[in-house]
């Protein structure tokens, strides 16, 4: 293996964008809705659209967003967003936030380069949101972390020459830098580089996946909002708490209902054993570092990727994952004294091999999250998209669309995700998306 070259730092980063004040809870069958209501239809105009999208995480308010954005002109249009737990309040919002278009061997994912185009296309979206919420503490940053990286330790000779093979071929728009042991660790002191090698994403990011959820939500109220001063167009948004017990209560109200649940999707009745979907829950472990420590982590320092991710959210706070337990269907964000220690003896061993200095680190909390685990294809494990009407046997004038197995890679994945099916909603054509996310109907579903 070729020794890598050394890398100075890049320059600091522009100052980070703002974000909202954090969405109140809506009780059950209350709505927030971004316009007030829709003035009388003027002669001759046509029916409005409706839509209902069912979840309010990543995919949900990703497709929520687009629709709105690509409904054509002149027209009306309403998005209802449906989520129990309300903007972020799923496994989205517990979920790490490291933000890159590359596998864990620095291999750039099919797609990637749109995947990436896109998600960043709603970040900033978001970012306008917040500028104009006008919001500049601290804690309401979309960006958990000072800096926009990520560091990319390897830790066996096999994982560090796929590395440095991999590394040759990046996206301009999110760069691989190849670092020496010295190079690494000016970026974070402290570090432990076992072979010599690590594998620098500058661009890279760590987002605060509930906050950004938020002022995703904003945004689009934005959108409806503006679209209400005009006279050719209407377009409304609204969310609803309340539960969803089965698809059928919503098939005489609306046009198209688009399923992005997650790993609850398949406990919906209509689903049940239908989708090739396979549940994992993760925890992670939140740490911070004793009030009396000198030696804090740096304000510019990256974030790690290793066997174990360290995000850190500033000198003193930092969220270690993640476990995977497959075959799970316990939903519940909270996680039991027991079930915190046996994912903190799990992670710390990894965390450590990387960083020695998280022992000394106290735990605080732990979050957990179930991911909806899609099956592995030849480009990879791709979210399923598509019509649902033949899946499940549905023949009514609404048309059933699902956006899910998004996985681990939710947030990489949920911008081009959301635009494709908006589009083919829009135009009630399937075949605005590429067959290669749709193809999953052709998999028998997990039991």
């Amino acid at each position: 293996m070729p020794p890598p070259h050394s890398t100075q730092p890049p320059s600091p980063l522009p100052p980070r964008p703002r974000l909202l004040q954090s969405l109140g809870s809506c009780s059950r069958r209350a709505v927030t809705s971004a316009a007030s209501s829709p003035s009388p239809s003027p002669p001759g105009w046509p029916r409005p659209l409706r839509y209902a999208v069912l979840g309010a995480g990543f995919a949900g308010l990703s497709v929520a967003w687009h629709l709105l954005q690509q409904s054509p002109k002149d027209s009306r249009v309403s998005v209802d967003v449906y989520d129990e737990n309300g903007v972020g309040g799923g496994a989205s919002g517990v979920s790490g936030g490291l933000l890159h278009p590359y596998s864990p061997a620095a291999k750039l994912l099919w797609r990637g380069g749109e995947f990436w185009k896109e998600s960043m296309d709603l970040l900033r979206s978001a970012e306008k949101a917040n500028d104009t919420a006008g919001s500049d503490a601290f804690d309401k940053y979309i960006y958990l972390s000072p800096s926009r990286g990520i560091l990319r330790p390897p830790t066996t000779e096999k994982a560090a020459d796929i590395l440095l093979e991999n590394a040759q071929s990046c996206l301009q728009s999110c760069s691989l830098q190849v670092l020496d042991s010295d190079a690494a660790q000016r970026l974070i002191p402290g570090l432990h580089v076992p072979l010599n090698l690590a594998v620098y994403m500058p661009l890279a990011l760590n987002i605060n996946p509930r906050k950004y959820l938020q002022a995703l939500f904003s945004a689009c109220q934005n959108v409806a909002n503006e679209a209400s001063t005009s006279s050719s167009e209407q377009k409304e948004f609204n969310l609803y708490n309340e539960h969803i017990d089965n698809l059928h209560q919503f098939s005489g109200d609306y046009d198209a209902v688009i399923i992005c649940l997650g790993g609850k999707a398949s406990s919906l009745p209509e689903l049940t054993n239908k989708l090739p979907l396979r549940t994992c829950r993760g925890v992670i472990a939140e740490f911070q570092l004793p009030s009396d420590t000198v030696e804090k982590y740096g304000s510019q320092s990256p974030s790690i990727l290793s066997d174990a991710w360290l995000a850190f959210q500033g000198p003193c706070t930092v969220s270690v994952g993640s476990t995977w337990q497959w075959k799970s269907d316990n939903h519940d964000p909270s996680v039991s004294d027991e079930e915190a220690r046996t994912a903190t003896e799990e992670l710390l061993p990894k965390a450590s091999a990387v960083y020695p200095g998280i022992s000394k680190w106290d735990y605080v909390r732990a979050r957990a999250g179930i991911r909806a685990m899609p099956p592995l294809t030849a480009n990879g494990s791709l979210p399923l998209l598509g019509c649902l009407n033949d899946v499940i046997g549905e023949r009514s004038n609404c048309a059933f669309w699902l956006v899910g197995g998004l996985g681990a890679r939710g947030l990489l994945y949920h911008g081009l995700a959301g635009k494709l099916t908006a589009k083919a909603v829009i135009s009630s054509d399937e075949n605005m998306i590429p067959s290669e996310f749709t193809c999953w109907k052709a998999i028998k579903a997990s039991r």
